[in-house]
């Protein structure tokens, strides 16, 4: 057999479900703010860690900076070492090519003094 639903069946219904929604929504909101601390503390933790990454990577790139530096310093001061040797070596080079000349045009001259004293 079925009850009937009386006045006060419902009215202990509705009392029922009240509390219950109030249990609710106060776990609902024990749930939010416990989530809102979690996300707070994990929010601040990758922080710090942003934090120490980003200094880390600031140390490293500043010590590459360093490194490349000098190597680049060391490469200039090679190159213009080597210049500075094959400068020189060009400089005894056209020297020697231009006493070469030198001679050759003296020994064109003395061949012309005597071409042009033979033939007088």
């Amino acid at each position: 057999m079925r009850e009937q639903w009386t006045d006060e069946r419902l009215d202990d219904l509705k009392d029922e479900v009240g509390t219950l929604r109030a249990e609710m929504k106060d776990e609902f909101r024990a749930v939010r703010a416990e989530m809102r601390d979690e996300f707070k503390a994990v929010r601040e933790e990758m922080r710090s860690e942003f934090k120490a990454v980003r200094e880390e990577m600031r140390s490293e790139f500043k010590a590459v900076r360093e490194e490349m530096k000098s190597e680049f310093k060391a490469v200039r001061e090679e190159m213009k070492s080597e210049f500075r040797a094959m400068r020189a070596e060009m400089k005894a080079g056209f020297d020697s090519l231009h006493r070469t000349m030198i001679q050759f045009g003296g020994l064109l001259i003395a061949a012309l003094i005597g071409l042009i004293a033979t033939q007088l």
